[in-house]
């Protein structure tokens, strides 16, 4: 279900995850959190493997209209594309508004690996 593409020396690797991660506690970015942000983990756990964040490479927010027609926009999403000690590179989104049912608590999400592939990542 990955897509690859070969790039110079390196295998690449694309992929659409869409999977919940669960943080690691007491590692949340504290300074991030003093402003209003989820804070950012310093370690997950995603299949049953863990990860640790070395590199905050991007961060940005996804806004959505009032769905009371009020006419106001709000943060739906703080999105985040980091690089974990194994060198893969991932995309990460915290979801400000959660629904109902059996995922209904989980706020952290594996949007997408984008990796230079090396032993035992996540792309393989």
């Amino acid at each position: 279900m990955h897509r690859l593409e070969i790039r110079a020396s390196c295998r690449m690797a694309h992929s659409f995850v869409s999977e919940p991660i669960q943080p690691v506690p007491g590692t949340f970015d504290a300074t991030g959190m003093s402003r209003g942000e989820p804070g950012l983990p310093g370690k997950f756990t995603w299949r049953s493997r863990e990860f640790t964040i070395v590199q905050e490479l991007e961060s940005w927010r996804d806004h959505g209209d009032c769905r009371n027609g009020s006419g106001e926009r709000y943060v739906r999403k703080h999105i985040y594309r980091v690089r974990t000690d194994d060198g893969s590179i991932l995309r990460l989104y915290f979801q400000r508004t959660v629904g109902r049912g059996a995922m209904s608590k989980t706020r952290w999400w594996l949007h997408s690996i984008e990796s230079c592939a090396t032993a035992g990542s996540p792309a393989q």
